[in-house]
């Protein structure tokens, strides 16, 4: 069996909606990401955080720490893929629209 097989080697996604309406709730949330960010995850989108890891056993681990400091109140979800499936994920990256740059001048010499 390979060592680094695409198969083997997961990632972990935490996705999550927490309350942000009082002091005490954002402050919760700023720990909650804060804690992810601790332990290793990194960003996808604002509210969706991930995590490489090496084996299932690995991404166990940190889905139990996750599940260690989850906040009072809101929606986490955990999610585990293979790097292959990760692989397969389409990425699509919009661009506010711009103005159109005016043309050039051309430069007449005759």
């Amino acid at each position: 069996m390979q060592r680094f097989s695409e198969y083997r080697i997961m990632w972990l996604l935490v996705l999550f909606d927490l309350p942000t309406e009082t002091k005490k709730d954002r402050k919760a949330a700023a720990r909650f990401r804060k804690n992810l960010i601790t332990d290793g995850f990194t960003m996808f989108q604002f509210s969706i955080y991930i995590r490489h890891c090496a084996s299932m056993e690995n991404a166990e681990v940190h889905k139990k720490r996750v599940k260690s400091f989850l906040p009072e109140y809101g929606k986490v979800c955990i999610i585990c893929i293979t790097d292959k499936q990760f692989g397969n994920i389409d990425l699509f990256y919009g661009q506010k629209a711009a103005m159109p740059k005016a043309p050039g001048i051309q430069l007449e010499l005759f």
